[in-house]
């Protein structure tokens, strides 16, 4: 067998087992305690394992995320179907609150509510909104994120201190049982400050973001009220949900169905 190949069985191994040592490598793969460590020195140089007394465990912390038009390509048809259902939950007349994530995005294009106020710190948001004369945008203020194509910094965060609505609508780049999380801190400090600004609070998730944590802490689940996502959330996940009673809501595809679990 040659390394690369069992570079990846290991890989596997630690998916469904959590952790490895160096005897079972070569139990396992019928190699010496040389090779094992040999084969341990290159996942670790290549950050797919983190080495640990006498074995291994995969990285829990998640570290790359893509900039705007990446993260606009990841899981597309996703994010369509889980911002048509969210939406569906925004009411005529609502005061709504919007994050710059791209999952929101497809839920400003997607929204059929009239006579909405948006506020937002999207530049690609407020955009999309121009072209709906009954809805009113304000954009925040700040330093402009031309990497993600938001504004962030005091003056953002100032501006939003003055502000209640009804709904927020934000993202998340990851999320696991102990709640979400986010790349950088000015990010989750903004996205923090709109659920404080909001009566419900509502996350939208695709599948890919289940099972990441990431640098900062944005938020537990007692912080949000509903969660929309394309895809049933693992068991860990569902649980800490439901005994914080959170709405989950599944988005059913292109027809705009979704379902809702209590």
């Amino acid at each position: 067998m040659f390394q690369e190949e069992r570079l990846i069985l290991i890989e596997e191994y630690l998916k469904s087992h959590k952790r490895i040592t160096i005897e079972q490598i070569c139990e396992l793969y019928g190699v010496s305690r040389d090779t094992a460590r040999r084969d341990m020195v290159k996942l670790e140089e290549q950050s797919r394992i983190i080495r640990t007394r006498g074995g291994a465990i995969l990285p829990t912390l998640s570290k790359v995320v893509g900039d705007y038009e990446q993260r606009l390509q990841e899981e597309s048809g996703s994010k369509k179907s889980i911002g048509q259902a969210a939406a569906a939950l925004v009411q005529d007349g609502d005061y709504v609150l919007m994050d710059a994530s791209t999952t929101v995005l497809q839920a400003a294009l997607a929204l059929r509510s009239v006579n909405n106020v948006v506020v937002t710190s999207s530049i690609q948001i407020a955009a999309a909104l121009t072209s709906r004369a009954d809805t009113t945008i304000h954009m925040l203020g700040g330093l402009l994120n031309k990497k993600h194509h938001c504004v962030t910094g005091a003056k953002a965060m100032q501006m939003l201190s003055d502000y209640h609505v009804d709904k927020v609508l934000i993202g998340t780049c990851g999320i696991t049982s102990d709640g979400l999380t986010s790349p950088n801190e000015e990010d989750s400090y903004l996205d923090r400050e709109m659920i404080r600004r909001a009566d419900q609070v509502i996350v939208l998730v695709d599948h890919s973001k289940f099972g990441k944590k990431l640098f900062h802490r944005l938020a537990d689940f007692e912080e949000i009220d509903v969660l929309v996502t394309d895809r049933e959330p693992d068991a860990d996940i569902r649980e800490k949900l439901q005994a914080c009673n959170v709405e989950l809501v599944i988005a059913g595809g292109m027809n705009d169905d979704s379902i809702v679990c209590n």
